[in-house]
């Protein structure tokens, strides 16, 4: 078993603002396929994982406070959030036309819509994936399409 991998998710329930239904069903997928399988490793410090990962928002900053094993504190990184803001107000905006758009159009409509929500989770992700890098957290691509998920879930307010 590899060490370098998250094992739990908590998200902080202060910060998630916004409990719909559809959303409530994207958090739940993204914590089942992350803990299924991800890669996370701290490439500063002595560290090593598993790790226990507390996700909330703090003063404008999204949090990523890491604990061992045992949930015990290891380290606490913060990101601005102003770099996600966009990102994430175009992905509910698209994520809001994709589930109406279940209901009543044809399914080369639902299609291209679900193409331009798969591209905006991608830049999201992407974005993350560099953010985390920057600040000594590396993560594989669908580690950071699952957290860029989490992320959404917290709403970062625009």
């Amino acid at each position: 078993m590899s060490t370098e991998k998250i094992i739990d998710v908590k998200l902080d329930e202060k910060s998630v603002v916004r409990r719909s239904p559809d959303v409530e069903k994207e958090r739940a997928i993204a914590i089942y396929d992350l803990l299924e399988e991800n890669y996370f490793s701290l490439t500063e410090g002595d560290q090593t994982g598993p790790y226990t990962l507390h996700l909330s928002i703090q003063d404008n900053r999204l949090v990523f406070d890491i604990h061992n094993e045992a949930d015990g504190p290891i380290v606490e990184k913060h990101l601005a959030v102003s770099p996600f803001r966009s990102i994430v107000k175009d992905y509910f905006t698209v994520c809001d036309s994709y589930y109406a758009a279940i209901k009543t159009s044809t399914p080369t409509q639902i299609e291209a819509i679900d193409m331009g929500r798969r591209g905006l989770h991608d830049e999201g992700a992407d974005l993350l994936r560099d953010r985390l890098d920057a600040k000594g957290i590396t993560i594989d691509k669908d580690t950071a399409r699952r957290l860029f998920t989490l992320v959404c879930v917290l709403h970062i307010r625009a």
